[in-house]
C-alpha cells in the first residue's frame, strides 16, 4: 500500500504577475515548474519542492512564494505531521531516513540564554576605533620548557602554531559534499582573511595546493585522499574522531556525488557511495590515538600542529583530558547542531549535546587538571554570529569553526536537501550545470565581508567589556550572565545569573 503524502510546502503563483518567462523552470533542479504550451501558463508540482527559494529569488515579476502547507492530520500532541509522515515513508521503503544540515529541533540554544556584561565608570570601556584592539590569536600548545644552548641563550621550544588574524575558521566540508567552486571560495577567503579552511574528509584537490598555508587537512576513518603530498600541503592536520551532526557513526557521501574529479581526489571508485567507518580501525584507546598523532607529526617533521576533532557528547571532558595527553596540539569540539551533507535523521536529531555545555565542561576539566595550556580549544556546531564567537571565547574557547554560516554567505537557503546532490545554489552539488551557478569570485568576497563584519563586532563587544584582546577574553566567564537558565545549567556553564552581584 503506497500512502500519498501531502507536500510539505506549496508553491503559490500569482497568475496576475506571472509572465511565463520560464525562469523558474530553467532554474529548478527538482523539476517543480513546467510550462503548458497549449495554455501558455506555468504550473508547479509542489510535491517536488524542497523550499530552496531559487525560483522565488530569481522570478523577475515576484510572482512566486513558497508557503508551509497547512494540511494536517487529526490533532494529536504526541503524533505530529512530520512523525506520522516519517513512519509512512519508512513503511514504504524499509530504509533509513537521511537528512542534511544541522539539528532543526526546538532544543534550547544556550548562546541565546547568555548575556555579555559591560564596563562602566570604574572599569571604563575601550573605543576600538581609537585604541588598539587585538583579535589575532595563535593556536597550539602554550606550555614550554626552559632550555638553553651552549652559549646560555634560550632555545625556542614552542610547538608549531597556527596564526589567525581573527578567531574564526571555516570548518570541515569535504570536496564531494560541496562543490569545487564552494571549496575555491572558502580557500581564497581564508587566504585573504589570514585564517584557515578545513578540507573535511574528502582529500585536497590538486588545484588548491597553492592555498596550503591556509589549509587544514583532515584524516578521517576512511582515510580518503590521504597521502604524503596531502599532508605536506597543509598548515595543520586534523584527526576526525567524531562529528556533531552524527556522533558515533562514520561519514556517507552518496555515489551520485562521486564524479571523476571527486573520485581522483578521494582515491576511490567513481559513482560508488563513500562510506567511512564509525571508528578508526587502528584507534581503540588514547594510546592508539597517541600513536597516530605522532605518526602524523613524524611524517611532517614535527612542523605542523595536529588537531583532534570530537563530537560534543556527555563525557567530552574526560575524552578531552586524554586527548590533551596524547600529544595533540588542538582539540576541536563539534556540537549537536553542527551541519552535515548527509546523516541518518534519527542520529542528527537525537544524539549529542549542545556545544556550550561541552565547551564549559572541557575547559573546566583541563583547568582543574592543570593542563589547559597543553592544547588550544576550537568549537563549532551552530556558531551563528559574532556574539556567539565572543560568548564561546569567554566560555573558554580559543577560536570558533563556522560552517553553516559560511554556506549561507555563499547563498545557501537551508533547504536541508544537500544529500540529494541537486543544490540549486551550486554549493552542495557536483552537477556541472548547477556548480557554475556559484561564482567563486563573488562567493569568496561575501565570505570575506562576513568575517570582516564579525571581526568589527567582536572588537566592539570586547571594547564594551573593557577588554582589549581576545587572549584577555579567553575563559573570562565573569563577563557572562545567564538568563532563563536552571541552577543545574548555570552550574555546568560556570556562570552567574543575570543581576547577581560578584
Amino acid at each position: 500500500m503506497n500512502m500519498y503524502l501531502y507536500p510539505e510546502y506549496e508553491v503559490v503563483r500569482d497568475e496576475s504577475r506571472c509572465i511565463s518567462c520560464r525562469v523558474c523552470e530553467r532554474q529548478c533542479a527538482n523539476l517543480v515548474h513546467s510550462f503548458d504550451a497549449e495554455t501558455g501558463k506555468m504550473s508547479a508540482d509542489s510535491a517536488k519542492c524542497v523550499n530552496c527559494h531559487r525560483c522565488v529569488c530569481l522570478c523577475p515579476s515576484h510572482a512566486l512564494k513558497i508557503v508551509k502547507s497547512d494540511d494536517t492530520y487529526k490533532v494529536n500532541a504526541n503524533w505530529d505531521n512530520q512523525t506520522i509522515n516519517e513512519v509512512y515513508k519508512q513503511a514504504n521503503s524499509g530504509g533509513v531516513l537521511l537528512s542534511s544540515m544541522g539539528n532543526p529541533k526546538p532544543y534550547p540554544v544556550y548562546w541565546d540564554k547568555m548575556l555579555v556584561n559591560a564596563s562602566q565608570v570604574t572599569n571604563p570601556p575601550i573605543d576600538p576605533l581609537r585604541e588598539p584592539m587585538e583579535t589575532q590569536i595563535y593556536l597550539g600548545k602554550r606550555s614550554v620548557t626552559i632550555e638553553r644552548d651552549e652559549r646560555g641563550k634560550l632555545k625556542d621550544t614552542l610547538a608549531p602554531q597556527l596564526k589567525l588574524r581573527v578567531p574564526v575558521m571555516f570548518s570541515a566540508m569535504s570536496y564531494g559534499s560541496i562543490s569545487y567552486n564552494a571549496h575555491e571560495a572558502l580557500a581564497r577567503a581564508a587566504e585573504e582573511l589570514g585564517t584557515f579552511y578545513n578540507t573535511g574528509e574528502g582529500g585536497l584537490h590538486k588545484d588548491f595546493y597553492r592555498y596550503g598555508k591556509n589549509t587544514i587537512v583532515q584524516v578521517a576513518s576512511g582515510r580518503f585522499g590521504v597521502f604524503k603530498d596531502y599532508l605536506e600541503n597543509a598548515a595543520a592536520i586534523e584527526i576526525k574522531m567524531g562529528q556533531g551532526a552524527k556522533p558515533g557513526i562514520g561519514g556517507h557521501l552518496p555515489g551520485a556525488k562521486i564524479t571523476a574529479d571527486v573520485s581522483e581526489t578521494r582515491m576511490i571508485p567513481q559513482g560508488v557511495d563513500a562510506i567511512s567507518p564509525a571508528p578508526h580501525h587502528d584507534i581503540y584507546s588514547i594510546e592508539d590515538l597517541r600513536q597516530l598523532v605522532y605518526s602524523l607529526k613524524e611524517a611532517t617533521e614535527y612542523k605542523k600542529p595536529v588537531i583532534v576533532k570530537i563530537a560534543a557528547v556527555h563525557n567530552a571532558a574526560a575524552i578531552a583530558s586524554g586527548i590533551a595527553r596524547s600529544g595533540a596540539d588542538i582539540i576541536a569540539i563539534d556540537g549537536y547542531r553542527g551541519g552535515t551533507g548527509a546523516a541518518p535523521t534519527r542520529i542528527r536529531d537525537h544524539v549529542g549535546i549542545p556545544i556550550e555545555l561541552a565547551l564549559a565542561q572541557v575547559d573546566q576539566r583541563l583547568r582543574d587538571e592543570g593542563i589547559r595550556d597543553e592544547v588550544s580549544l576550537v568549537v563549532g556546531g551552530s556558531v551563528r554570529s559574532s556574539a556567539d564567537v565572543v560568548k564561546a571565547i569567554a566560555m573558554g574557547a580559543d577560536a570558533c569553526y563556522i560552517g553553516t554560516a559560511a554556506l549561507l554567505a555563499l547563498g545557501c537557503h537551508l533547504c536541508r536537501s544537500c544529500h540529494e546532490g541537486k543544490c540549486n545554489w551550486g554549493i552542495a552539488t557536483q552537477r556541472p550545470d548547477l556548480v557554475k551557478r556559484l561564482n567563486p569570485d563573488l562567493g569568496y568576497k561575501r565570505l570575506v565581508n562576513l568575517v570582516t563584519a564579525w571581526d568589527h563586532e567582536i572588537r566592539e563587544m570586547m571594547g564594551g567589556m573593557g577588554i582589549n584582546s581576545v587572549e584577555a577574553l579567553r575563559g573570562n566567564r565573569l563577563m557572562l550572565r545567564g538568563i532563563g537558565l536552571t541552577d543545574a545549567e548555570l552550574r555546568i556553564l560556570g556562570i552567574r545569573y543575570a543581576g547577581e552581584s560578584m
